[in-house]
């Protein structure tokens, strides 16, 4: 089976928006870059496809439009090497505006571990979406982080993200339960 490593949103358009709403200040985990350089380190170790995912809304003037220059991957991250996959979409999925599917066919992958920003949006939204095209899913939920929304709190979204995915969608896993497997 041939595995890719889908890091989707960890970018500095989150954290350019300091405060309010999706604010970066109400961000569940601001250290999310450390889980999910795990994550990459882990993939690259085992040879798996890294791919990186931005999300980009050109001509909207806001942190999500590239002219701003915050379309970009979180300092913190890892650097992509050559031969990496980015893609930039401008859908709440991975694959909807992307070629990201033809590329991981091409590379016979069949199985995908999701992490990023916002736990039940894109990540949720491009875990289904990649079950439904037949992907082996795993969510590493440590790997992910969201906003409150609402009167529901971080923590609640994303146990509520864990239970509708869980056997249905995905394997939920997290970033130590995949390194032990490993064996690293």
């Amino acid at each position: 089976m041939s595995r890719a490593l889908i890091v989707i949103d960890v970018q500095e358009s989150f954290r350019a928006r300091a405060e309010g709403p999706g604010g970066w200040a109400g961000i569940d985990n601001p250290k999310i870059a450390e889980p999910v350089n795990r994550l990459v380190r882990l993939a690259r170790e085992q040879g798996d496809t890294v791919v990186w995912v931005l999300h980009s809304e050109p001509g909207t003037d806001t942190v999500f439009d590239p002219a701003q220059g915050y379309v970009r991957l979180l300092e913190e991250l890892e650097s992509p090497l050559p031969g990496e996959i980015t893609v930039h979409k401008t859908s709440h999925n991975a694959f909807t505006t992307t070629n990201l599917q033809q590329q991981l066919t091409e590379r016979g992958v069949t199985e995908l571990v999701l992490c990023g920003i916002r736990t039940e949006q894109c990540v949720e939204t491009t875990t289904r979406v990649g079950s439904d095209f037949g992907y082996r899913c795993v969510f590493v939920t440590d790997a992910t982080t969201t906003h409150p929304i609402g009167s529901l709190s971080a923590a609640a979204i994303i146990e509520r993200t864990e239970a509708v995915l869980r056997d249905r969608f995905a394997e939920i896993a997290t970033v130590d339960e995949l390194v032990a497997a490993a064996g690293r």
